[in-house]
């Protein structure tokens, strides 16, 4: 493992990866200390994540009761990307508004509409806006391993 010191040295591999592959697979863990994974479509301003979800789904419920997470990018070339954080449930108007306009407005495939799934609105108390805090990124790729060269990471 190669430590890297600033978020900004990896950045762009970040963004890239992300990018194409958009889907991660997100843990959380419920109430009886267990895993539980899904796919989820998060979207990056720099190092802060955002997903949207109902605000009592059973992720929500997860995350109200312990708010740290792993998401992991991967796709058919073998370049992952795990991300673990700390899940923050936005609670400002106008913040929940600015990142429904991001989702909304950023060209799909990495944007949709959240109205689509949420016909209340972002201010509607059935809606969760969540910010992911990143305190880890990981990039790894096969072909790297297989020539000896270690997964970068980023700690906060």
């Amino acid at each position: 493992m190669a430590r890297i010191a600033s978020f900004g040295d990896v950045a762009d591999e970040f963004r890239r990866r992300w990018e194409r592959t958009i889907w991660a697979t997100m843990a959380t863990v419920g109430p009886r200390g267990r895993l539980q994974s899904r796919l989820v479509h998060p979207l990056w301003e720099g190092a802060t994540g955002w997903i949207t979800t109902g605000a009592d789904s059973l992720k929500a419920r997860h995350l109200k009761i312990n708010p740290y997470t792993s998401l992991t990018y991967w796709d058919q070339t073998n370049e992952q990307v795990h991300v673990e954080c700390r899940a923050e449930f936005e609670t400002r108007v106008e913040e929940k508004r600015r990142v429904w306009d991001l989702f909304k407005h950023t060209p799909f495939p990495l944007g949709y509409d959240p109205g689509v799934f949420f016909k209340e609105g972002p201010e509607h108390r059935s809606v969760g806006i969540v910010r992911l805090v990143p305190w880890r990124v990981e990039l790894w790729s096969l072909a790297e391993l297989m020539v000896g060269k270690p997964s970068q990471v980023w700690l906060a």
